[in-house]
């Protein structure tokens, strides 16, 4: 298998919420998407918000289940400030702050928000890896 990721898919609760949510994060929705879909670039990876069930029917498996999902997202900055500055844009968009931003014992800094069904998303600086001029990792 090619060692890839394509698409990230969330399946939320209520799409126009989600949405929503995202939209005021500042992403800006694909063209791609659809009335039960939603698409938004993601650097190189595509991402996602399909309905919960839909999702879970799409894969034949269950869809109940809540708590840790056994994931997190991550989104990262170039500075400690711009931690706090997503976290508080991400707080303003409708997500509940998890984790307050604070210094790791590796050199890192990083917070934890939740967005509307509770995914997980992790706000992180990390000083020994770069960010290319599109702000993209690159191992």
């Amino acid at each position: 298998m090619k060692q890839a990721i394509s698409f990230i898919t969330l399946g939320v609760a209520d799409l126009v919420r989600s949405r929503a949510f995202y939209q005021a994060l500042g992403w800006q929705e694909s063209s791609a998407s659809q009335e039960g879909i939603a698409f938004f670039q993601a650097g190189s990876v595509a991402f996602a918000l399909f309905q919960r069930d839909a999702l879970a029917e799409d894969a034949n498996v269950q869809s109940a289940g809540s708590g840790f999902a056994g994931f997190t997202l991550a989104h990262n900055v170039e500075s400690e400030a711009a931690v706090l500055a997503l976290l508080d844009e991400a707080v303003a968009a409708g997500a509940t702050l998890v984790r307050p931003a604070d210094k790791v014992f590796w050199g890192g800094f990083r917070g934890y928000f939740a967005d509307p069904d509770g995914f997980l998303w992790e706000a992180c600086y990390n000083p020994f890896v770069a960010l290319d001029a599109d702000g993209f990792i690159r191992l």
